[in-house]
């Protein structure tokens, strides 16, 4: 919730492969070592601002504290991140679009680092917002960017595992990012923690500028071949139903750690254990999510949402018991990741001349989920029906988008058909 040498056919479309199809002659020499390179320095790229993102979430009572805020009030620092994503992947990638996507990367990461640094030194809720604002811009065109490198180093026909790949660093991050930033945060502060991401970035950049390739193959293309994806009702339809089914996941997210400490009455010690739950879990079902990606236009989909209401009646029901609350958050982040690939892959197949566009909107339709489902599960909570309301909002938000899903199925087929 992506290559400037781009092959798309409608044959490969009608068998459900993924557009973005490189020529061999044209596929970056440093595929092989230097490719897995490439890939792990994209994702370590990705494994930063999975930690940003995530970590503000498993520090939500810490931050929320010092500021002397109340956690639904707070969670206007997490919905101001997730608008800067939204905001920022269609205009930074659009401004940026003739730029070369490793040139590109490294500025990105550079405003990243400095929203970081900003939210170290935040001294009000305003402030805090700013900073976070700031910190999503650049996230939603990395991914954007990213996608397209990736695609190029890995040749045709992998483009959805090469997705994958990028996003098995924002995953790895829930396993290991965030949950050592919530117990650095604890031991530390909440600002240390955006200090040391500050820091991470300051790797991924250096990684960035060793490894990616330096190639015209990389180069941008017209502004105008890269808003021609926004033309298209099919582009907006999957993003509506990433922005809406995918909410669910940061629904429970978000208030992992008060459902810990308070209605499963655990030691927050544990809050990061159960983050990286949460984490293996998307992480497998990332990974399983890029094969079935390559392979079925659609099922990705309907498995991962069909799977996530099943997991999120579980632990919506269940949650206050530690021995069905963990097995609970690994199911939701497996279900709900198996259906990102494939979000990606229907978008880049429906707006194949802009590829660092599409996969920008696929990470600006997530965060948008991710506005989506802080907000909704804060509602419910303010509301006084208990921290795990927060579930069952993202239940409806999931089984709102796997209906909006079918809907979108079935106006295809009729297009198909009156053609």
């Amino acid at each position: 919730m992506n290559t400037s040498a781009l092959l798309a056919t409608g044959k490969s479309c009608l068998q459900g492969a993924h557009p973005i199809a490189l020529p061999i002659e044209n596929r970056d020499e440093s595929a092989g070592r230097g490719g897995t390179m490439t890939l792990l320095a994209l994702a370590l790229g990705s494994f930063v601002i999975g930690t940003s993102e995530f970590a503000s979430m498993g520090i939500i009572q810490l931050f929320a504290g010092d500021l002397g805020l109340s956690i639904p009030t707070a969670t206007s620092a997490i919905t101001a991140y997730a608008f800067g994503v939204v905001i920022g992947a269609p205009l930074v990638t659009l401004a940026a679009a003739r730029l070369n996507r490793r040139k590109l990367l490294l500025w990105l990461m550079a405003l990243f680092l400095v929203g970081n640094l900003a939210s170290a030194v935040a001294d009000s809720l305003g402030a805090l917002i700013a900073a976070r604002f700031i910190s999503g811009l650049p996230q939603g065109a990395y991914f954007g960017a990213g996608a397209v490198v990736a695609a190029h180093v890995t040749g045709p026909g992998r483009a959805g595992r090469a997705f994958a790949i990028v996003m098995t660093g924002l995953t790895v991050a829930t396993i290991f990012g965030s949950p050592l930033a919530t117990f650095m945060g604890q031991t530390l502060g909440w600002r240390e923690t955006y200090g040391v991401v500050a820091l991470l970035a300051g790797l991924a950049i250096a990684a960035i500028w060793n490894w990616v390739p330096k190639t015209a193959a990389l180069d941008g293309v017209p502004v105008f071949q890269e808003l021609s994806a926004l033309r298209k009702p099919s582009v907006w339809g999957v993003m509506l139903v990433a922005a809406v089914g995918v909410g669910s996941i940061f629904a429970v997210y978000t208030f992992i750690g008060p459902i810990v400490t308070d209605a499963a009455r655990l030691p927050a010690s544990v809050i990061p254990l159960a983050l990286g739950i949460f984490g293996i879990g998307m992480t497998v079902g990332n990974l399983l999510g890029g094969r079935i990606a390559d392979r079925h236009p659609a099922r990705g989909i309907a498995l991962g949402y069909g799977s996530a209401l099943a997991a999120m009646a579980v632990l919506a029901k269940y949650g206050a018991e530690p021995r069905l609350l963990f097995p609970g958050l690994f199911g939701v982040g497996a279900a709900m990741m198996m259906a990102i690939p494939t979000i990606q892959v229907r978008l880049t197949r429906f707006a194949p001349e802009a590829p660092s566009l599409a996969g920008a909107m696929n990470l600006a339709a997530l965060n948008a989920a991710n506005a989506l489902g802080a907000w909704s599960g804060g509602l419910t909570i303010g509301a006084g029906f208990g921290l795990l309301s927060a579930v069952w909002a993202g239940f409806g938000l999931t089984l709102a988008g796997l209906i909006l899903f079918g809907l979108t199925l079935a106006s295809q087929r009729r297009n198909a058909r009156a053609i």
